[in-house]
């Protein structure tokens, strides 16, 4: 019995939905000359989009922060976005958004108001429900925080994030928490939680210095509503040493158990029963529709 073929990879690119081998972009895109532009990543389980509003709502506000107009609205980037995941199969996995400021010859300050955006997307297919490395936990290590101070930005300009992930890599891990005056600030693609020895939640306060993660939105609400307390404050790397757990979220890890942090193990070295609560009711709600709409603020 023959399976059906592979459908073909689609990308949207500037409007329109093409064959991944004919996608193509400028060499004057100011998203390759000066890392010019915001992207978002977002989640498909079971086929549909999870927490799609709060992804494109945080996607909206980081291209009014560097005053590049929002090409669609949120109700059209869901469609878009569905549409290019039904296109590729996609049943888990990710879509990827990128926006920058478009094309024009290569000057610093911004080109004319009218030159239009370049908007691509694309799809990744991800195991998320079945993770090994949710089910046995991974490693982090600690690494300088090198990036600029408009963090809270979504910025495509991911070079310090490359190099920490780059170290993770070496080290045989799976993340790298950036740390900045002792204190962790977040992963290279993720939102860092420790759990104190009382059992409370810990996570650093938004500001400019970390992204408003979505993840660690649903995350909060998640917990509120199973009675767990949590704290929104810095912590420092010994803290987190001494944690009784830790995790990472983000759209594609959802909630990932630390179990060793710099080679020393986290609590008893093992994935603990509050990320594994978190993870459990998170997916949960992500395989209902519309039970994750996040109201990004």
């Amino acid at each position: 019995m023959s399976s059906s073929p592979a459908p073909q990879r689609t990308v949207f690119l500037n409007g329109s939905f093409v064959p991944f081998e004919e996608a193509k972009i400028s060499v004057m895109d100011r998203g390759f000359l000066f890392a010019d532009g915001i992207y978002e990543v977002a989640a498909v389980i079971d086929g549909r989009l999870v927490d799609a509003r709060a992804h494109l709502a945080r996607l909206e506000r980081s291209l009014a922060e560097i005053e590049i107009a929002n090409p669609y609205s949120i109700a059209r980037w869901t469609e878009l976005m569905a549409d290019l995941a039904a296109r590729n199969g996609l049943s888990e996995g990710l879509v990827y958004i990128e926006v920058t400021r478009g094309v024009a010859e290569r000057d610093f300050p911004f080109p004319p108001r009218d030159t239009a955006p370049t908007v691509v997307m694309f799809t990744q297919a991800k195991a998320i429900l079945a993770s090994k490395a949710a089910e046995t936990g991974v490693g982090v290590i600690t690494v300088p925080d090198l990036r600029w101070k408009r963090r809270d930005i979504k910025s495509v300009a991911l070079l310090a994030q490359v190099l920490a992930k780059e170290a993770a890599a070496k080290a045989g891990v799976a993340e790298a928490w950036m740390v900045e005056d002792g204190h962790v600030t977040e992963g290279g693609s993720s939102t860092a939680f420790i759990v104190s020895a009382e059992g409370t939640l810990v996570t650093r306060p938004l500001s400019n210095a970390v992204l408003p993660g979505i993840t660690r939105l649903a995350v909060k609400k998640i917990a509120a509503d199973l009675q767990m307390k949590v704290e929104e404050r810095l912590f420092t790397v010994e803290e987190a040493h001494a944690a009784r757990e830790a995790f990472y979220c983000s759209a594609s890890a959802i909630v990932m158990p630390i179990v060793s942090i710099d080679g020393a193990p986290v609590g008893e070295g093992r994935p603990g029963p509050v990320a594994r609560r978190l993870r459990e009711a998170y997916l949960g709600l992500a395989r209902e529709e519309g039970a994750l709409d996040s109201d990004f603020a």
